[in-house]
């Protein structure tokens, strides 16, 4: 029985990576890590449950990776979790022309680094996966760090970024937009935990303006956009506005779209193209973004379609953050 999906798809990629680190199998990789005491696996499936084992499988990769290079700072580790989740995309697949597993590792990286301030989650509240990847990010960022990291969540719908917010314990700032002046005034804070998840500010906007405005309230330095209901609405305009008045004002920003590739919805170019066939939400990631990676923010199976592993990019990134942490903490015993 293999050991996760896509076994004989992935193994000789996987197999070549390990090699060339002194590891001789995937099973040896796990023994590798094992030996540090960090359960990587369950650290994986406690960010997204329904995740599909090769994620699981992929970090085990990648921090065994980490070990064999001598890492020891989460920063770093992060970038060698990326190598990891890299020997896991299909050959010729979208992830893989894209170089999605590296660009998660580069991302976890630069949360990880004091240079980043702040992180927002650019998705429609209704997309849990945005909470998922924000809880890993806020119970494990700043065991590292010198400088806090602030997590945030930027959505469309003021009702849902509460209810979200009450569910996951964070904390839901109400806002008001003024279309007169231009100004966004903050009306409340209301925290629903007492833990790191209340250090996640959870915002609503009514429009792309609001969502801009709330973009600049919090300084925002790199974003991860979703795909899930409003993404040409609100997600993928905010990132885009967002971008070029930080050109303007020269603040240095990175935009990750998540989501996009091959069978995506919303009016693709052309349909009949067959694999040439990217939807709205793809193209538009492409106009903003500085990395773009591929298949649902949230659903594991689409990730999985696109040829990375089994689990939704934005809990992907609360996973690569957290298993750098927990490896890291081990390693500086």
């Amino acid at each position: 029985m293999s050991l996760f999906e896509g076994y004989e798809r992935r193994i000789d990629k996987i197999n070549e990576v390990l090699k060339s680190y002194g590891i001789s199998s995937i099973e040896e990789a796990k023994e590798v890590v094992d030996a540090t005491g960090v359960d990587v696996y369950n650290i994986v499936k406690g960010i997204q449950p329904i995740c599909f084992e090769n994620a699981c499988w992929a970090y085990i990769v990648g921090a065994a990776i980490a070990v064999k290079k001598g890492d020891k700072q989460a920063a770093d580790i992060a970038k060698s979790l990326g190598e990891g989740l890299q020997s896991f995309c299909i050959p010729g697949s979208v992830a893989d022309q894209r170089k999605v597993g590296l660009g998660h590792g580069n991302l976890a990286s630069m949360l990880l680094t004091n240079e980043t301030r702040c992180f927002a989650f650019l998705a429609g509240h209704e997309s849990f996966a945005a909470a998922e990847g924000a809880i890993g990010i806020a119970n494990n960022a700043n065991k590292v760090r010198e400088v806090p990291l602030k997590v945030i969540l930027n959505g469309l719908g003021k009702d849902a970024a509460k209810i979200i917010s009450r569910v996951n314990g964070f904390t839901y700032v109400e806002t008001e937009y003024n279309y007169h002046t231009g100004e966004l005034k903050e009306l409340s804070r209301t925290p629903y935990s007492d833990g790191p998840r209340a250090k996640v500010a959870c915002y609503g906007a009514d429009d792309v303006r609001e969502g801009v405005a709330i973009m600049h309230h919090e300084d925002v330095d790199v974003s991860i956009t979703g795909n899930s209901t409003n993404p040409t609405r609100f997600q993928h305009p905010v990132a885009g506005i967002y971008k070029k008045e930080c050109n303007e004002k020269g603040k240095k920003y990175f935009s990750v779209a998540s989501g996009g590739g091959t069978g995506r919805t919303l009016h693709p170019d052309n349909m009949a193209a067959g694999p040439a066939s990217y939807g709205m939400t793809d193209t538009m990631g492409r106009m903003h973004s500085d990395a773009q990676f591929a298949g649902s923010s949230s659903v594991p199976a689409h990730v999985e379609m696109m040829g990375l592993i089994g689990m939704g990019n934005n809990p992907m990134v609360g996973a690569s953050v957290a298993v750098s942490v927990a490896l890291s903490e081990a390693l500086n015993k």
